[in-house]
């Protein structure tokens, strides 16, 4: 922190300190001295005595301005500060002194000794501010410690931003065009990270969306979206729009409410039906910036330690924004951004995971290539969330060792372990989910041996006899990531264990019986936010999965099954019917043309 922004936070102006007699003093040189210097000392010949006798020879004009804040450092209030410097800041400045010019040692001395009357500011700021938070008794959300900042989900601002990746791939001029500095002219008025404005999109005004501190405890701050009267009715004109079944009363809407976000989301969809790939990417991105317009000074994406709670209706497009610029993300080649992308979304809500980010995170992370990430995540979480038990986690974790395993860069005692660990983690997978083989090898175009094929373990029976809702899982799985099995040594390695599991089977291993045991307690229904994670996945040997009760109800693009304990900030405002009851033609008409109306 400079002088200046010290002065100016605690009150104090320049020149306003009192000075000593020998604070600071300004020698002139006497005429017959002047001659006896020569042209050399012109307007730059005054010696500015310090504390010492003899005065530091000015060679610039300057340098005045910086002997000036040096004496301020040795003289505050009239004292002379007698703090001194760390042993290796010390030296530091000792080294760069001797080196510097002869004329200057003094100069030198004098920065040293004016260092730590900084650092004791920056101290007594820092206790001044302990004590006002302890007198008000408020905790104020900030940024974890630096020792626990790189958590599992701690989210990389760099990485939030395809391009890091594209450059990666193919280069910065490949990437950036014939791009110009001068054309990179700022005309919004916030600089976001999660999203770059473009030219061709609307002026950008506030439309009435902001986000509240609710509290902070424990270390964690949480957050809400809030909606104002003028946001609120274009959320009743929306919802309005949305049970006519008209796409174009929504680009309607947009055109008076341009960074309406439920709007974006819905025509985005829309968009993306009609194979309309950049708009709908392109209104996500505007999405993505009218949310973070909104944010709470305090909010920090990065932290891991901020928190939205998904049972708001408010909360829910942000997660849906992010879900789906991840998605296009994916699709675009960046499943290092992608990845990113889904640790911000399990850092919102780790714990409840409304989106169950879990079924995707290893995905991503394999196809990023991040194997030690997924592993640390697998180890960090397992005891208290039992990552095992999802069919994802369980295939997943083992791929990484082995791919891990592949690795030339490594030591040898290193791909040994990783090796060893891969094929241990695998034989529990086979054991715990025997029913994904099968349908692995047919994804990946492997015809099985007649011994693995026509046992009873890996048989038919094993698909038939798993739980509805494991298999919904195992399908999620096998159609996302089955082509990450398809490689000739990953096969073979598989191969190698399934004759492993044959044996122990065989054998009349307990294991075999306790995990069917726990097949049948574990996964007798699977959670709503399971059937929300598998409908935004558009998997369709998932969607084919789902149970009737899901399946029948009406899912809406911008709120896919709601949860059933949602928290309303604010009421829609009844509706009332103009068709006249037991009128048989207006009801037609109604069925034909939902905006009809009696009236006249």
């Amino acid at each position: 922190m400079s002088r200046r922004a010290l002065r100016r936070l605690r009150g104090e102006q320049r020149g306003q300190e009192p000075l000593g007699p020998d604070a600071l003093q300004f020698v002139l040189l006497d005429d017959d001295d002047a001659e006896e210097e020569g042209p050399k000392q012109g307007l730059g010949g005054r010696r500015p005595g310090g504390a010492g006798k003899e005065g530091v020879r000015v060679n610039n004009r300057f340098e005045l301005i910086n002997i000036e804040d040096l004496e301020d450092d040795l003289v505050v209030n009239g004292e002379k500060s007698d703090c001194t410097l760390p042993d290796s800041v010390s030296s530091g400045n000792k080294g760069r002194a001797q080196r510097g010019n002869p004329e200057t040692k003094q100069d030198g001395d004098v920065a040293k000794a004016g260092f730590p009357e900084q650092e004791n500011g920056l101290e007594d700021i820092d206790r001044i501010l302990e004590r006002i938070e302890d007198s008000s008794g408020v905790s104020h959300p900030g940024p974890p410690p630096l020792n626990s900042r790189k958590h599992v989900l701690y989210v990389e601002h760099r990485h939030l931003n395809p391009d890091t990746e594209l450059k990666r791939y193919f280069g910065a001029r490949a990437v950036l065009g014939e791009q110009r500095p001068r054309q990179r002219q700022r005309v919004y008025p916030k600089c976001t990270w999660l999203t770059t404005p473009k030219s061709t999109w609307p002026r950008y005004s506030k439309p009435g969306l902001s986000m509240r501190l609710l509290e902070s405890k424990k270390g964690l701050s949480f957050f809400a979206f809030e909606h104002n009267e003028e946001y609120q009715q274009a959320q009743h004109k929306f919802l309005v729009a949305v049970e006519s079944m008209e796409p174009n009363n929504i680009v309607v809407l947009l055109q008076t409410s341009p960074y309406h976000v439920d709007s974006l989301l819905q025509l985005s969809d829309a968009c993306r039906f009609q194979e309309d790939q950049e708009m709908a990417r392109d209104l996500i991105e505007r999405a993505l910036y009218s949310m973070e317009c909104a944010f709470h000074p305090l909010f920090n994406l990065t932290s891991g330690t901020c928190r939205l709670d998904y049972r708001r209706p408010e909360n829910r497009s942000f997660y849906l924004a992010l879900y789906k610029q991840m998605s296009f993300l994916e699709k675009r080649g960046c499943p290092r951004t992608a990845l990113e992308y889904c640790k911000l979304i399990l850092s919102l809500e780790p714990d409840e995971d409304p989106l169950c980010m879990l079924l995707l995170v290893d995905h991503l992370a394999l196809r990023a290539r991040n194997y030690e990430y997924l592993i640390r995540l697998f180890q960090e979480w397992e005891a208290h969330r039992n990552l095992s038990q999802l069919p994802n986690f369980a295939f997943s974790v083992p791929l990484a060792y082995f791919l891990m395993s592949q690795q030339t860069d490594l030591p040898e005692h290193e791909l040994a372990s990783a090796r060893q660990q891969a094929s241990l983690l695998i034989q529990q997978a086979l054991t715990m989910f025997p029913g994904a083989l099968m349908p692995l090898l047919e994804y990946c175009s492997v015809r099985p041996d007649a011994t693995v094929s026509d046992h009873r373990f890996f048989g038919p029976d094993a698909e038939i006899s798993q739980p509805p809702a494991l298999s919904q899982l195992v399908s999620l799985y096998l159609g996302r990531s089955h082509f990450l099995w398809k490689e000739p040594a990953i096969m073979s390695w598989l191969e190698e264990n399934v004759r492993e599991v044959l044996q122990a089977v065989d054998a009349g291993d307990p294991a075999v019986e306790a995990c069917e045991n726990r097949r049948k307690v574990l996964y007798q229904r699977a959670p709503r936010n399971i059937h929300r994670h598998v409908i935004l996945s558009e998997i369709k040997e998932a969607v084919a999965a789902l149970p009737s009760d899901v399946t029948t109800q009406s899912v809406m693009g911008f709120d896919p099954l709601p949860p059933l304990d949602t928290i309303y900030s604010y009421v829609r405002p009844e509706r009332l019917s103009p068709v006249s009851h037991g009128n048989t033609i207006a009801l037609f008409f109604r069925s034909l043309l939902p905006n009809y109306t009696t009236e006249l």
